[in-house]
């Protein structure tokens, strides 16, 4: 009699691990207490997999052997509650699919409260340039448990979220990153601050000194709890601030690398990512390819040749040495915040939106050593053009076009404009990805009106 696993939520998640649950002969069941997305319920029927919609049956999820929750459910759920008092393991899918994974596979596992998606994409780019056969997945793209079905790869490059360390058992990685901690997702922790940092570095409680333990050490939280803890991972430590013993630092424009035995210095230029958290997240990535002997020069390619998620920081166009930067996601002041330091160039700052109740202030200084422009666009700027108006130039509008013309008029070849919201989207736009959509389209087609019109006067 096969052993019965129960899957909880039926999100990328919960598929993925419905379809390892079936190709490795469980009897199971994918259970959703909500309509299951249409995406997922084609590919349900499509593999003729055993689910329920719209309820669980309590019956069902409590003569299980083994329940896989998705990440979206938190550990106080009801259902959750009864089945641990029952002794039911509950663990989270990224355990279930280390589990059925060749353990001569390499993970390298990322987390952090910010930045992890974009060294992940970042650790990943570089993996495949530089020849290796490795797969994206975990919090982003693909599920692992997705991925294990098959476990076709010799590398798996991991984003993984407290949420779903919270549930790991077993779960160990090659190569762990931890990029930071501040406070987040506090209502799933008590609201206590030191549950959560409990919860991310879960990430080396399996790992030995064969393992590598990269970490950010100008992060106070993460350097008091590795005080507290007698960690036997080798520790790699990232400093924006001086250098390591071993690990990584910034050092002006070098990225430099204190290996093993070995320094190597790698000039920022070759970056394509923009900002010092940037730079963090680069440091952190080469780290790992070095950690399997990769090739300096391969990596520096795979530097030079890396394309950010869309919103982040993303270069869009530069126009007569105007360069026009995308970071619509950032939507809070913290996220500007690091936007501003980590460019050195003149900036013409593209704000405004839903204003979330923020304090300006924390940018001020910034705003005053490298903003000479301010573009307010949405449907109330009062409170940015109140704040800044006196400071630097200011221009308020509710038009996209206007607010980019504005701006381009405005620069200098060598200034950035730069798209960093601080404020939700909500007036003008759908949500961020289309508030950057939009700004993207309205500059590319202000670069070819400039380029015709440049082209026109030399014929």
């Amino acid at each position: 009699m096969s052993k019965k696993v129960v899957i909880l939520g039926a999100g990328e998640s919960g598929v993925g691990a419905a379809l390892l649950a079936k190709a490795r002969g469980y009897d199971y069941l994918l259970s959703d207490a909500g309509k299951i997305p249409l995406r997922f319920q084609k590919e349900i029927r499509e593999h003729e997999l055993t689910y329920e919609q719209e309820g669980h049956t309590e019956s069902e999820i409590l003569s299980a052997d083994l329940i896989v929750k998705s990440p979206g459910i938190p550990d106080k759920a009801l259902l959750v509650k009864k089945a641990v008092d029952q002794g039911i393991p509950v663990i989270s899918e990224i355990e279930f699919g280390y589990r059925h994974i060749d353990q001569s596979k390499k993970i390298i596992a990322i987390t952090g409260t910010n930045g992890k998606t974009t060294t992940t994409l970042l650790t990943h780019h570089l993996f495949k340039t530089c020849g290796y056969n490795v797969a994206l997945g975990g919090n982003i793209g693909h599920s692992f448990a997705r991925l294990a079905v098959d476990d076709s790869y010799d590398y798996y490059v991991l984003e993984v979220s407290s949420f779903q360390l919270d549930g790991i058992e077993n779960f160990k990685p090659d190569i762990a990153i931890l990029l930071n901690i501040t406070p987040d997702h506090l209502d799933r922790y008590d609201y206590q601050f030191e549950k959560y940092v409990s919860s991310k570095f879960r990430i080396i409680r399996n790992m030995g000194k064969e393992e590598v333990f990269i970490y950010f050490s100008d992060n106070q939280p993460i350097v008091q709890e590795l005080n507290r803890r007698n960690v036997e991972a080798s520790l790699f430590a990232i400093s924006l601030l001086q250098p390591q013993q071993q690990g990584g630092h910034l050092d002006q424009d070098h990225l430099v690398f204190n290996f093993r035995q070995d320094t190597r210095r790698v000039p920022t230029s070759e970056v394509t990512l923009i900002g010092k958290h940037n730079m963090i997240n680069t440091i952190a990535s080469v780290l790992s390819l070095m950690h399997i002997g990769a090739p300096l020069q391969r990596i520096i390619k795979g530097l030079k040749s890396f394309v950010n998620a869309p919103h982040r920081l993303e270069e869009v166009a530069r126009i007569k040495g105007v360069r026009f930067v995308n970071d619509s996601k950032a939507t809070n002041v913290d996220a500007v915040y690091y936007a501003l330091d980590g460019i050195d160039q003149p900036i013409i700052w593209v704000a405004g939106g839903v204003d979330k109740g923020n304090d300006y202030t924390a940018l001020d200084k910034l705003v005053k050593r490298k903003v000479k422009g301010l573009i307010c666009l949405g449907k109330d700027n009062k409170k940015l053009m109140d704040h800044y108006g006196k400071e630097v130039r200011a221009i308020s509008t509710s038009k996209l076009k206007k607010a980019i013309r504005e701006a381009y008029d405005m620069a200098e070849p060598g200034d950035i404009v730069l798209l960093s919201p601080a404020c939700a989207s909500f007036d003008l736009f759908k949500n961020y990805e289309d508030r950057g959509d939009q700004f993207r389209a309205e500059v590319l087609e202000l670069r070819d009106k400039v380029e015709s019109k440049n082209k026109t006067s030399h014929e």
